[in-house]
């Protein structure tokens, strides 16, 4: 990350609260990947993980949830899954209506970074960010390696100053 004046008050932001949900309805604690690497990169990047959990692909069922998170205050809710073109593609609908304010470049660079690393089919993802009631809410693909992509490249190096610009 490039020093700036920002970068430097981000460092001071404290401990940082993620939760992490996967939506799939064929996923399960045995087998969900990204799940399981998203915890372990936050974690590995010193964020704390209160709870991972999976949902179904059900419009309600996933807002219901973000909506009970929200009240929490975490820093971050990341969900993996939903964010595809499909039938039960439902991540989008269900958050948008709780986002105050979209990331839109977050979208625009990871689908150009996936685009380097599967081609074309990158135009099928609506992974996008946003902040909701303060705050940070990504929503991902459910692959392993979109994940990881993710968060490596984009979320991990830029979350506290996300964090410090949502609460100054």
């Amino acid at each position: 990350m490039p020093h700036n004046e920002h970068t430097d008050k981000a460092k001071d932001i404290g401990k940082v609260v993620c939760h992490v949900l996967t939506v799939s309805d064929t996923r399960t604690p045995e087998t969900d990947e990204s799940g399981q690497l998203a915890r372990d990169l936050l974690t590995g990047a010193g964020f704390h993980v209160a709870s991972c959990e999976i949902l179904r692909n059900d419009t309600f069922i996933v807002r219901e949830k973000v909506e009970l998170l929200l009240e929490q205050k975490p820093d971050l809710i990341l969900l993996s899954g939903g964010t595809g073109i499909g039938r039960r593609d439902v991540s989008v609908e269900a958050v948008m209506p709780l986002l105050d304010k979209t990331l839109d470049g977050f979208g625009e660079l990871f689908r150009w970074l996936s685009y380097q690393e599967i081609g074309s089919g990158a135009i099928m993802t609506r992974a996008l960010m946003g902040v909701g009631s303060g705050t940070a809410v990504a929503l991902l693909p459910g692959s392993p390696a979109a994940v990881r992509l993710a968060l490596e490249k984009l979320i991990i190096p830029e979350l506290k100053h996300i964090l410090w610009e949502v609460r100054r």
